[in-house]
């Protein structure tokens, strides 16, 4: 598929296909990883990989947008490269909803948006686009909390042991 891109990107008179390509490929990803977590209480890893994928689509600019920029040769060269990387990350990314690996996706899904960032901030350079970390540690605050609702213990039990105490509780089918 990547090949494709490449012909398709280098044959078009649009230098900016690669911005439209990236979001939708991302919003496709985005939905597939929502309707794996929607049936549980997700971790903080997934919400954070979710909000993430949110983050960087979030004001998708339209490619006639006075914000995007027209790249040069070097820089569409680049833009093909991270479509090839997203493409094959979205390849794994399909097997691993293939096999029910929702912890390789969540990890996946995070690599294909960070190429989709890349790809945005080539076209939209001043546009301020959050770093997975930045989202992460918010999201895991925010998790924090709402657990603590949930089952407020005496000691203030980490994430990683609510989140084993889930998973256990899951394979007792107590949940």
């Amino acid at each position: 598929m990547s090949e494709n891109i490449k012909d398709t990107a280098g044959e078009t008179q649009d230098g900016k296909l690669g911005l439209k390509i990236a979001a939708e490929r991302l919003s496709i990803v985005r939905y597939v990883f929502l309707v794996q977590i929607e049936d549980g209480i997700a971790s903080a890893a997934q919400r954070a990989s979710l909000e993430y994928a949110d983050a960087v689509l979030i004001g998708w600019p339209e490619t006639d947008s006075p914000d995007v920029v027209d790249l040069d040769d070097d820089q569409l060269h680049t833009v093909r490269e991270h479509m090839e990387l997203m493409e094959g990350y979205i390849a794994k990314f399909s097997q691993m909803e293939r096999d029910g690996d929702i912890d390789g996706m969540t990890d996946t899904l995070i690599r294909i948006t960070e190429r989709v960032a890349e790809i945005r901030r080539l076209y939209q350079p001043d546009f301020p686009l959050p770093t997975f970390a930045e989202i992460r540690r918010v999201v895991q605050d925010e998790w924090n909390e709402d657990m603590g609702k949930i089952d407020p213990q005496e000691g203030d039990p980490t994430a990683d042991e609510i989140e084993q105490e889930t998973q256990a509780a899951d394979k007792d089918g107590i949940a």
